[in-house]
């Protein structure tokens, strides 16, 4: 099989330039993975990505050089980048990506949990062309059947009488919305929120998020926050009922008995894809209940199917929630979020004039609808879980090898490798991620990181993911991890 991949290489190397431009690392032959190797076993760099017959559009545009020295000049100095030296993505095609000279890339990060069904994932696409050729913009004030229909289909997959939806263009705006309708339903302002979340930037989830690393010095209120129930590197391990009663206590000693609500992540993304303890969100719930709190589900990035096992997270834990937000896989990367709330929650809205200029684009509602339509057509749910579970367990079989892996995490396509430097001590190894990421990077693979101290891997791929993929991201990870 190497000679046939070498000679492939060679015929590909005589063809005309611009034919072997296009084909370079597009179309490619990977032998069957035949499993795991043994502990002692130095690992092989993997030659080529799995087969993907498509050729990207060549690229006329700046070069990174370029492109650096205008966001150097021209953007905010706060915007970092992956990598030593920063890519310049230019293409997208489903699970994969493509840089400025045509190089296609394996995506493991999604855009940050984002793209679910797939980059221009043609349904996708031909939805919003479709919805640009007819109106771009309007204003709600004006009725339009696409976001109508779309919140009828969002409706139709939320439990209970959850089925009141307000559009909003990102997940900071459903954040806040959400706090805000909390606050204004139950007439108490305390809100309780978990150590190591993460809700947004703005002003109120800012006050929400619970990691130094995300928090200007502003004025941040009304926010109490209790202690995550990380099974990993939490005081109580996996015992949900010890971490729950921190909550009980909180409202007992910090409040005056009463909450506006408790908002929560079941898979905590941005601090390093953190699955909530067992038992943790039931004994929470019935806490908030007679607290009389609402129950706010932060869905942005483990919603729309990517747990495999439910379309939204907090089905995993069995409860309904007052109120769910949602962005990120929502558009497959067209700005757009929402909230979703009960009728009698949603009419506190009715007090005052509640407007929001973009929420409920006909062009992001059309492209959300289309993305729904795919989920359910393609089976990504079950995808997700198939695949995910594959890739989980070989990511396991990974920590067996590698001293280095303390913990593998998640479920479905939204998993977590963390690395420490001592398993007994969870010392952090933040320079290792970095130069693992590099390393895997050059082999063809992106990955994001994440956590409090910057040392997890956030794996949330397209939900399009296969086995395939699943197993040249393992052995690049191996390989990489080999040479520390």
């Amino acid at each position: 099989m190497q000679r046939l991949v070498a000679l492939t290489s060679r015929v590909l190397r005589s063809t005309k330039d611009h034919v072997s431009w296009c084909r370079r690392g597009c179309f490619s032959l990977v032998p069957e993975h035949v499993g795991s190797l043994s502990k002692n076993e130095e690992p092989c760099a993997p030659e080529t990505l799995p087969w993907f017959e498509y050729s990207p559009p060549r690229y006329t545009g700046p070069t990174v050089e370029e492109i650096l020295k205008k966001r150097k000049e021209f953007l905010s100095p706060s915007m970092f980048y992956f990598y030593k030296k920063p890519l310049n993505i230019v293409h997208g095609k489903m699970q994969y990506l493509f840089d400025e000279n045509g190089r296609r890339y394996l995506d493991g990060f999604g855009g940050i949990a984002t793209v679910s069904c797939g980059h221009g994932h043609p349904d996708v696409v031909q939805a919003i062309i479709n919805q640009v050729t007819n109106i771009q913009h309007s204003t709600i004030l004006y009725l339009n059947h696409a976001i109508a229909d779309f919140a009828e289909a969002l409706a139709s997959k939320m439990p209970g009488d959850l089925k009141v939806v307000f559009f909003t263009n990102s997940g900071t705006e459903a954040n806040e919305l959400a706090l805000m309708i909390a606050r204004l339903y139950t007439g108490c302002q305390d809100v309780i929120s978990l150590r190591n979340a993460y809700h947004g930037n703005a002003a109120g989830t800012m006050g929400a998020t619970a990691m130094y690393n995300w928090k200007f010095n502003v004025v941040q209120t009304g926010v109490h926050h209790t202690q995550n129930p990380d099974p990993y590197r939490g005081a109580f391990g996996s015992d949900g009922e010890k971490y729950a009663k921190d909550v009980e206590d909180l409202i007992q000693f910090g409040t005056s008995g009463h909450v506006a609500g408790f908002i929560f992540e079941a898979i905590q993304g941005v601090g390093g894809i953190v699955e909530l303890a067992p038992n943790y969100l039931t004994s929470v719930y019935s806490t908030i209940k007679k607290a009389g709190g609402l129950v706010i589900a932060d869905e942005v990035q483990c919603g729309f199917a990517r747990t495999g096992s439910n379309f939204w997270g907090f089905q995993n834990h069995s409860i309904v929630p007052d109120i769910v937000t949602m962005a990120k896989g929502i558009g497959n990367g067209i700005p757009l979020g929402a909230v979703v709330t009960t009728p009698e929650i949603a009419a506190v809205l009715t007090r005052r004039n509640y407007f929001n200029t973009f929420g409920g684009n006909p062009v992001s509602t059309a492209a959300g609808h289309a993305v729904l339509k795919v989920i359910e057509k393609e089976k990504l749910q079950e995808n997700a879980h198939v695949v995910g579970s594959y890739l989980k367990e070989r990511l396991c079989s990974l920590k067996d090898k590698h001293e280095i892996i303390g913990d593998v995490r998640g479920r479905g396509l939204i998993l977590g490798v963390e690395l420490v430097t001592d398993r007994k001590s969870k010392t952090p190894a933040n320079a290792e991620v970095l130069e693992v990421m590099d390393n895997m990077k050059d082999l063809g693979v992106l990955i994001g990181k994440g956590g409090f101290y910057g040392n997890v891997f956030r794996i949330t791929p397209p939900l399009c993911f296969n086995k395939q993929d699943a197993d040249f991201l393992v052995d690049a990870m191996d390989y990489s991890m080999s040479k520390l």
